[in-house]
């Protein structure tokens, strides 16, 4: 067994590559032992089955920074009255017949499709969530082609328009706390051009963007605060059409108060969109003295 363990170095944890017929067969006519034998031979010396564990996080060594750099900006928007939200897109649902994880209380189950194929499917559904933790108020832009920077910055600005203008009418600022990566990552240049071209201009309010760090996704609030609520909501439940979809995002409360808005949109957001040097350029952003990379802020052009 020796060439066919593996180990972990730091516990006594052990496995081995080849299957219990393989071994079996290996030990050949001098040691004859069946495969249900050399199972029971090998859990007698603490081998059993295990599956891999998702528990090696590579973690940035400005983490711990940046999260108290975070609830800095958080609590100075929150004493001036403006706007915070957090800001995520939740993971694309195919509608149709199509299985849906979780049990519900039924005579009948649901029958839906053996495959999850894309050709089955009446279309997708890209979910772009918005929390705003002030208002414990969820909003969800549903898109039905890419999950682009341009359809992240058009569900925020729907968002302001549609909500949070009335709701922070003296705001002259807002927050965005994001993702380091994906569509509204700090990487993409397409998410600080269109913030700018199409949120910051177009409304008159400068925008602060704070990246969580790489890694980091799952302290982003949106998370467990908006996403896990709606996934409760329609477990079990088929997302057999786009209006049945947006009835459990409307239906989506929790004991402590959430709510929940939402829309669908149906606008082509194109891919594989650069963007120059010069275009960068014409920004009016500015990157913050702490951890610049993950912090900025994008003023309109006119001041």
């Amino acid at each position: 067994m020796g060439e066919e363990t593996a180990g972990d170095p730091c516990s006594l944890l052990k496995w081995k590559r080849k299957s219990l017929r393989r071994l079996s067969a290996a030990l050949g006519e001098k040691h004859p032992a069946s495969a249900p034998t050399v199972g029971r031979l090998l859990s007698e010396r603490d081998y059993s089955l295990k599956v891999n564990h998702k528990q090696l996080a590579v973690s940035s060594p400005h983490r711990d920074e940046q999260f108290l750099y975070l609830q800095v900006q958080k609590e100075a928007f929150f004493e001036r009255g403006w706007p915070v939200i957090y800001v995520d897109t939740k993971k694309r649902e195919l509608i149709g017949l199509f299985k849906n994880a979780g049990a519900i209380w039924c005579r009948d189950p649901h029958r839906v499709n053996v495959y999850d194929f894309r050709s089955l499917a009446k279309g997708i559904a890209i979910p772009y969530g918005i929390f705003d933790p002030r208002r414990n108020a969820g909003f969800v832009f549903v898109g039905t082609s890419a999950d682009t920077a341009e359809f992240a910055v058009a569900a925020i600005g729907w968002w302001w328009q549609a909500y949070g203008r009335a709701d922070y009418p003296e705001a002259l600022e807002l927050l965005i706390l994001a993702d380091g990566g994906g569509s509204n990552g700090y990487r993409p240049r397409l998410w600080k051009y269109t913030l700018q071209n199409q949120l910051v201009n177009a409304t008159g309010l400068s925008v602060t963007v704070c990246h969580y760090p790489t890694g980091a996704s799952k302290w982003n609030w949106v998370e467990h605060r908006l996403f896990g609520p709606i996934s409760v909501n329609w477990a079990g439940e088929p997302l057999s059409s786009y209006a049945k979809m947006l009835k459990f995002l409307n239906n989506t409360t929790t004991q402590q108060g959430l709510t929940v808005k939402s829309t669908l949109t149906k606008k082509k957001y194109a891919t594989g969109i650069k963007i120059s040097d010069k275009q960068m350029a014409a920004l009016n952003l500015t990157k913050h003295e702490t951890l610049p990379q993950w912090n900025y802020t994008i003023r309109p052009n006119s001041l």
